[in-house]
C-alpha cells in the first residue's frame, strides 16, 4: 500500500519520547517541519533527542503536565516497559495503563484532535498481560470518543532488536500455509524504519473515529474493518 501524506506543519505532544521508537521518531517529526514538545521525567533530560520541546513531568500522576499539552493537534503515547515479558505482568498495570489514564485525560482536556496510541498486534498465543493492557488502552479510548489511532507492531527489528532474524524464514513458510497465514502476517516482524513510517503517516492523516494500522507481513496498512475507514 502506497501512503500519501498530509505534510502541513503540526503540534504533536509526545509521551515515552526518550525511549526506542520515540527517540527516533521526535527527529523526524522535527524535520517534516513539525513542533514536538516531549514529556520528560527527572533525570532523563539528557536522553532527549534535539528538536523536541522539553516539558517537565511525571507520567504517572494525573495532572502532572496537562496544561502543556494545550494547543497540541495530535497526542502521541508510546510509553511502555521496556524489554517486555510475561514476568512483568504487575509493571504493565502499573506503568502502561497508567501512563494512558493519565495520557487521554490531558488529551481530552486539551481538545487534541487526534490519539495515536502504540498497541500490539492481537489476538496472539503469547504474552497475555501485555496483551490485556494494551486492550484495556484501547477500550478506555474508544470510550472517551476521541478520535483514535492504534498503531499494532508486534516485534520491532532495530538496533539492538535483532535476533527474530534469523527465524525469518519461518514466517515466509508460515505465512504460505492456509493455516497459518493470517496469523504470521498480523504477528510480523517490521523494521524501526517501517515503524517510523506507520507513526508518521498516522499523526499527518488524523482520522475521524478510530482506526488500526497493524501488520501486514513486513508493512503495516490500515485495516479495512476499522470504523473510520469503512466510512
Amino acid at each position: 500500500m502506497r501512503l500519501s501524506y498530509n505534510r502541513a506543519a503540526m503540534k504533536i505532544f509526545v509521551t515515552g519520547g526518550t525511549g526506542y521508537i520515540g527517540s527516533r521518531l521526535i527527529p523526524s517529526l522535527v524535520r517534516r517541519g513539525h513542533q514536538a514538545k516531549t514529556l520528560v521525567r527527572r533525570g532523563s533530560e539528557k536522553k532527549l533527542p534535539p528538536g523536541a520541546w522539553r516539558i517537565p513531568g511525571d507520567a504517572l500522576r494525573m495532572d502532572s503536565y496537562s496544561n502543556d499539552v494545550q494547543g497540541s493537534d495530535t497526542f502521541v503515547h508510546l510509553i511502555g516497559t521496556p524489554h517486555p515479558t510475561p514476568a512483568k505482568a504487575q509493571q504493565f498495570r502499573d506503568v502502561d495503563l497508567v501512563s494512558v489514564q493519565v495520557a487521554l485525560r490531558a488529551a481530552s482536556e486539551a481538545g487534541v484532535r487526534q490519539f495515536v496510541y502504540l498497541s500490539v498486534a492481537q489476538p496472539a498465543p503469547v504474552m497475555k498481560a501485555f496483551i490485556d493492557v494494551r486492550r484495556a488502552g484501547e477500550a478506555m479510548i474508544r470510550e472517551s470518543g476521541s478520535n483514535a489511532t492504534f498503531v499494532r507492531p508486534w516485534y520491532i527489528l532495530g538496533p539492538g532488536h535483532r535476533w527474530p532474524y534469523a527465524i525469518l524464514p519461518i514466517y515466509w513458510i508460515l505465512e504460505r500455509l492456509p493455516n497459518t497465514q493470517e496469523s504470521a502476517r498480523r504477528l510480523g516482524l517490521v523494521t524501526i524504519g517501517q515503524m517510523l513510517n506507520a507513526l508518521e503517516w498516522s499523526i499527518e492523516n488524523p482520522p475521524a473515529g478510530i482506526r488500526i494500522v497493524e501488520t501486514n507481513g513486513p508493512r503495516f496498512k490500515p485495516n479495512p474493518k476499522s470504523p473510520s475507514i469503512m466510512r
